[in-house]
């Protein structure tokens, strides 16, 4: 378990890192150059020291005998899969592009992390986790290229982890064997390895913190409990949703806190890494200048406060989107009987606790994406067909003696349902990835799986899984492993819909391509309006350009000191922001609008017309958004 051990402390270090270059302004090339030094120097010593090596023992032949076995190697198949989508696509996932990238660029920019004045509260508000373990990435190669490698290498150690956890719940080792190649394989897991997404970066933290706090009981180690605590506070910091997966840690620690008082310096150290790198950071800076620690309106968008109701949503979303078919061609029609199926005064209802009109008439994906997936048909549909047969072989004199391990395994449904009361979202289903793992050893607990796992039907069932799996990373839109784009651009048959979601995806990396062609070359500075928009796109190539938003309240004459001159602002919703048509607001800038360009940064909403405004020479100082 070296590698997710070694993955768990440095990522933490990145996280203690940024904060620490921020504090002296220094969060450059040159200070993470500096900081990634001083790593690789730690991480030799540390090496030396365990095991009197540098560089991990790779014993080859034990890994390639592993993975001459089926399932290894279905699952290594489908790794490699999602690898070579990584290297073949630049990163489109659409919050990464959004506000994860940027906000990071923003950082790099001013030299430390500040709270970035906007309009789009988001690009503030959520964790840092994954965007401190990027600004390396970022701030050397000037690039999001490599930022893929996050998340594949965050799926890398999910079957270890998996097996460790399991087997120590109560899962049988045959058991545990096959599914720590299964599970990894869900959706969600699968089609983020290959991009940008942040889900997927959470699941190894909540499976180490767990495994390492049940390690710590059997090994009174302190690397093993430190090494716990450090990957909780990760855990954290990849999204707040995972903070009711505290619960079943807390549980699983419990045992051991009596070793605190063997290292007390250690501890107090480990804390500070612990606060550094977990989402304490992110709180405090809410809180104070948005005086909303979670940011929980953001993660609902919802002012009712009808928790079961929510619950009861979330549970039927939970339902459909784990078991819609990878594809599912008649989803429009089902949706438009869902939609006539549901009474108006229940719509009505739904829309009060829930997010948007896919919540409140429960919409099936017509093919499941990152930004859309759970743990998907194949993996969900064996689970049931594995906890329904294996009662036919259960061995009812088998008792589970340990209470504690049975709270462990329950406690994680406790926290599932704490955040069902919190969350009306469509993309319910990708935030629970990391959670997926910690629910799936009460089903598997049975004493007939291991009989179950041996049956040839139950294998061919598995390997079914893995060839769905393989089928629609084939065929992802994020990420097609066939040459799409070639195919549409040479055929007038495919039908529109097909069409336009491929194309979209392929140049949703560079989606503000368009409005870089008409800029000034020499322009160091531009102006946006924008809220929830693939922003990263305009300050490309990285260091060339900076981005400024533009708030309400912004004086013009501030703004031309600030070096802006052209404003590229967002039609859609600009009345609601800004309390003004477009047109008021440009004649109290004293600006004038120059081009006017469509562009299609979404399939669901189609083309959008954006506005870019250039100031006149003779703004006035006096001049306000409000005057």
């Amino acid at each position: 378990m070296s590698a997710a051990k070694i993955w768990v402390w440095f990522c933490a270090y990145l996280n203690c890192a940024g904060w620490a270059l921020s504090a002296i302004h220094q969060l450059n090339a040159g200070g993470y150059a500096g900081a990634l030094a001083i790593w690789f120097v730690v991480l030799i010593i540390w090496r030396k020291k365990e095991r009197g090596y540098i560089l991990p023992c790779l014993r080859w032949r034990k890994i390639c005998s592993r993975f001459r076995k089926p399932f290894p190697l279905a699952f290594a198949i489908l790794a490699a899969m999602a690898f070579l989508g990584g290297t073949i696509y630049a990163p489109n996932n659409y919050d990464a592009l959004a506000y994860r990238i940027p906000r990071v660029l923003h950082w790099l920019a001013a030299g430390q992390w500040h709270w970035v004045h906007t309009i789009f509260p988001r690009i503030n508000t959520r964790s840092c986790g994954i965007e401190w373990v990027s600004a390396p990435f970022i701030a050397l190669f000037k690039t999001d290229r490599f930022l893929f490698l996050i998340s594949f290498i965050s799926l890398l150690p999910l079957p270890g982890l998996i097996f460790s956890v399991f087997t120590r719940l109560g899962v049988r080792r045959r058991v545990a064997w096959h599914w720590m190649w299964i599970v990894p394989t869900g959706y969600c897991f699968l089609l983020q390895a290959g991009g940008s997404g942040n889900d997927l970066f959470g699941a190894p933290f909540a499976l180490a913190a767990i495994d390492f706090a049940l390690r710590a009981k059997d090994s009174g180690s302190s690397r093993d409990f430190f090494t716990s605590v450090v990957a909780t506070a990760m855990m954290t910091s990849a999204k707040t949703s995972n903070l009711p997966l505290l619960l079943p840690w807390a549980i699983a620690i419990l045992p051991s806190l009596r070793l605190l008082s063997r290292w007390p310096l250690k501890t107090l150290a480990v804390c500070a890494i612990a606060v550094l790198s977990s989402v304490a950071p992110t709180i405090f800076f809410n809180a104070r200048f948005s005086n909303e620690w979670s940011g929980a309106d953001l993660h609902r968008g919802t002012t009712g406060t009808d928790v079961f109701l929510r619950t009861a949503a979330n549970s039927v979303f939970i339902s459909l989107e784990n078991f819609a078919p990878p594809v599912f061609f008649p989803a429009r029609a089902v949706n438009e009987m869902i939609s006539r199926s549901v009474p108006a005064g229940l719509s009505m209802r739904l829309r009060e606790v829930m997010t948007g009109k896919q919540a409140a008439e429960f919409t099936v994906p017509e093919m499941q994406t990152e930004e859309n997936s759970g743990l998907g048909f194949g993996v969900s549909t064996l689970l049931v067909i594995s906890f329904v047969a294996a009662q036919r072989y259960r061995d009812r004199r088998h008792n589970d003696p340990s209470n504690w391990r049975r709270w462990i395994r329950w406690s994680s449904f406790i926290a599932l349902l704490a955040l069902t009361t919190q969350y009306g979202l469509t993309v319910f289903c990708r935030i629970l990835t990391p959670y997926y793992a910690l629910l799936i050893p009460v089903v598997l607990e049975s004493s007939g799986q291991e009989r179950l796992v041996s049956k040839r039907w139950w294998r061919a069932a598995a390997f079914a899984v893995f060839f769905i799996a393989a089928a629609l990373l084939i065929v992802a839109p994020a990420r097609p492993l066939f040459p799409i784009m070639t195919i549409l651009s040479k055929t007038r048959t495919t039908p529109a819909r097909i069409r336009e979601v491929y194309s979209i995806y392929h140049s949703r990396n560079d989606a503000f391509a368009p409005v870089r062609q008409i800029l000034p070359p020499e322009l160091k500075v531009l102006g946006l309006i924008t809220s929830d928009d693939p922003e990263t796109s305009l300050w490309r190539p990285f260091g060339s350009r900076r981005v400024i938003h533009v708030c309400p309240e912004d004086k013009a004459a501030d703004l031309k000191v600030g070096g802006i001159e052209y404003v590229l602002v967002k039609t859609e919703e600009f009345e609601f922001m800004f309390a003004c048509s477009l047109d008021d607001w440009v004649k109290r800038m004293n600006a004038e609008v120059i081009r006017v360009i469509p562009l299609d940064l979404r399939a669901s909403v189609g083309p959008r017309d954006w506005y870019l405004v250039k100031f006149r020479e003779n703004s006035r100082p006096s001049q306000t958004a409000s005057d």
